[in-house]
């Protein structure tokens, strides 16, 4: 499987359109204010969970002070050397011309080492991370809403039957508002999140001054007595602890949008000190007032102060969910342009940002899982258990992929990539290992989800290879169908485009017109659609064409993964294959083809027949390429795979 492929108005393709790059006009601080909402949201509101969870979860820890101080000095660790060493300072350096992310990272490694024998084996990791993501994407707004309204219960116990129908209700809100757009309620996350993240450094100043001697824990011996006084116990609590750094991941895959600058700037002197701040001061809390371990973020505030407490973290899990919806439609952009998904409507929500996407099958499909999460899960505590599973299978993955990158591409020494693999190895594989205790509990979840979109992913890229084989080893040579039918065939005025998904033989298309209507027009033009494994193209060289002569031309569009194949707008600038396109005198022929499972070798019937409901269930090309309605012809075939 390459990620260099083809898109044709066959129903064989599937690119879309991607989200644009930010202005080059836009100031650093600008960029890093837009960081804090858009890719801190997730991890910046880990704080209402991650303690609760480690001392009051499902593996409860006695709240002694080796307990406190241990817990305390993990998680600033793990800030310290997942977030800011593995993707701060090494995984965003990995950009694929600015883009991240696993599909961005995967496609990076297969151009710049020309595949190899570790390709299949990459595919299959960057398949199954993109898989996993989707079941993060489920459960981060329902754990991240359900946490913050559930601080209601801390300012009266009276809220506490208020608590699920107030996270639905805002669940359906924030999913609806997608259709309509969030370019203006998209400037105040910003502002949002820095009240957030001086509130999350004020609370934790507050009780740090109340306990000192919690500082303490920032020595790494603590996490040495935590292991050495209960070593099964301290593993467990590893599930509870990753969850502190859940969200690390959008730290690459939105480097697209932001850059590498702005993201590292607003971590290293914003949110990692904001965040650190705070669970130092639930650490001194804790140590002050045991019972404080039931909700230990909320009871931080004074009880005059805990209901503005719950306003302003609750609109920061909206913000944090809406960045985990963003991130969804541009990863299945990606996944739809590289070859993974079937094409799905997608429609530009803004005129200026191009970025602003709504993908409406993807949009209604998460809202109906999200509320499944809510009312079968009931309280934040028992989602905690299915999140860590998502988070750490996908820091394990990066971690293999980053490997190869760093040995195959950059060129590091034996010796930095096996300490580079030995020590990340170790604590994402600790960390996932910690959280497969949880698969009883609810981390069967993302793993179901995980393995279904998998299986949904693969059976595509699978199908539309062998369907692209079958139809090439039916296509007539162009040059044959040139000299045969071009002098015998009835020419009519006007130019003819068939998409075709190869950029070789004759297409379906055209010769089911010539045999349907027996003409040919003045101008022919074969054209494929090619996706490049890069996010970007430059207009100046996207257009490839060959003159087959007698009126054929064969022409190739190449667009990046993240942007939009505009077919007429690309034609519109091509001033070749014998003059101008003009929409009112060219005429577009797709094939539709449908899809005879059978026993032929291949997939096993069952992903046969998924493929074909799949197929018959993508987007139209018409719509997908942007093509004129009224100048779109389709003919349809039978292909057998």
């Amino acid at each position: 499987m390459n990620f260099s492929r083809e898109a044709s108005g066959e129903a064989t393709d599937l690119p879309a359109e991607g989200p644009g790059h930010h202005g080059p006009a836009q100031s650093l601080a600008k960029l890093s204010l837009g960081a804090l909402g858009i890719v801190y949201g997730d991890i910046g509101t880990s704080p209402l969970y991650a303690m609760k969870e480690t001392f009051v979860g499902h593996h409860r820890l006695p709240v002694d002070q080796i307990n406190i101080f241990g817990v305390v000095s993990l998680v600033f660790w793990s800030l310290m050397l997942i977030v800011t060493v593995k993707y701060v300072f090494i995984i965003m350096r990995a950009d694929n011309n600015g883009e991240g992310g696993s599909l961005a990272l995967l496609a990076l490694i297969q151009r710049k080492t020309g595949g190899g024998r570790w390709t299949s084996s990459l595919v299959i990791l960057g398949v199954l991370a993109t898989a996993l993501f989707f079941g993060d994407c489920m459960i981060t707004p329902a754990v991240s809403v359900l946490s913050a309204v559930e601080g209601l219960a801390t300012v009266n116990a009276a809220f506490d039957p208020f608590v699920i129908p107030i996270a639905v209700v805002i669940m359906i809100a924030l999913f609806w508002l997608q259709a309509v757009g969030t370019a203006g309620v998209g400037r105040l996350f910003g502002p949002i999140m820095i009240a957030y993240f001086v509130t999350l450094t004020g609370l934790g100043v507050l009780n740090i001054l109340a306990r000192p001697d919690i500082i303490q824990a920032l020595n790494p011996i603590w996490a040495v007595r935590f292991f050495a006084q209960d070593g099964v116990l301290a593993f467990l609590a590893l599930g509870s602890v990753v969850l502190s750094v859940t969200g690390a991941e959008a730290l690459y895959a939105d480097m697209g949008h932001f850059g590498r600058r702005p993201i590292s700037i607003a971590w290293l002197y914003c949110v990692f000190p904001a965040l650190m701040l705070n669970y130092l001061g639930q650490g001194a809390l804790l140590l002050e007032n045991p019972d404080a371990a039931s909700n230990p973020f909320f009871f931080m505030a004074s009880e005059d102060f805990r209901l503005p407490l719950v306003i302003l973290a609750t609109l920061a899990t909206i913000i944090a969910s809406q960045a985990v919806i963003t991130g969804a439609f541009s990863v299945v952009q990606q996944a739809v342009q590289l070859g993974l998904m079937p094409r799905l409507r997608i429609e530009h929500t803004s005129a200026d940002a191009a970025g602003q996407i709504y993908i409406p099958a993807v949009n209604w499909a998460l809202l109906i899982m999200v509320l499944l999460l809510i009312f079968g899960f009931q309280e934040s505590s028992n989602l905690a258990a299915a999140y860590g599973i998502a988070v750490t299978g996908t820091m394990f993955i990066s971690t293999c992929m980053i490997a190869v990158l760093v040995k195959r591409v950059w060129n590091w020494p034996v010796a930095a990539v096996a300490g580079f693999m030995f020590v990340f190895l170790c604590i994402d594989g600790a960390y996932f290992a910690s959280n497969l205790t949880k698969v009883p509990d609810g981390g069967w979840f993302p793993l179901l989800v995980g393995i279904v979109v998998f299986v949904l992913l693969t059976t595509w890229a699978k199908g539309r290879k062998l369907m692209i084989e079958r139809m090439r080893e039916a296509a007539m040579p162009i040059k044959v169908f040139i000299q045969s039918a071009a002098s015998s065939a009835t020419r009519v005025p006007g130019t003819a485009v068939f998409m075709t998904s190869t950029p070789e033989g004759v297409p379906h298309a055209l010769l089911h017109n010539l045999k349907h209507n027996k003409v040919l027009h003045e101008r022919v033009i074969l054209l494929t659609v090619k996706i490049a494994d890069t996010p970007y193209v430059d207009p100046e060289v996207r257009t490839k064409t060959e003159d087959l002569g007698q009126g054929f031309h064969r022409m190739i569009l190449k667009f990046g993964f993240m942007q939009d194949p505009d077919v007429p707008g690309a034609l519109k600038v091509v001033g070749c294959c014998g003059g101008d396109f003009r929409m009112m005198d060219t005429s577009f022929f797709l094939a539709r083809q449908t899809l005879l499972p059978s026993s032929r070798p291949g997939m096993m019937i069952w992903r046969e027949k998924l493929f074909a409901w799949m197929l018959q269930n993508s987007e139209s090309a018409m719509e997908f390429f942007r093509l004129p309605t009224n100048r779109v012809v389709e003919l349809g075939s039978q292909v057998e795979i």
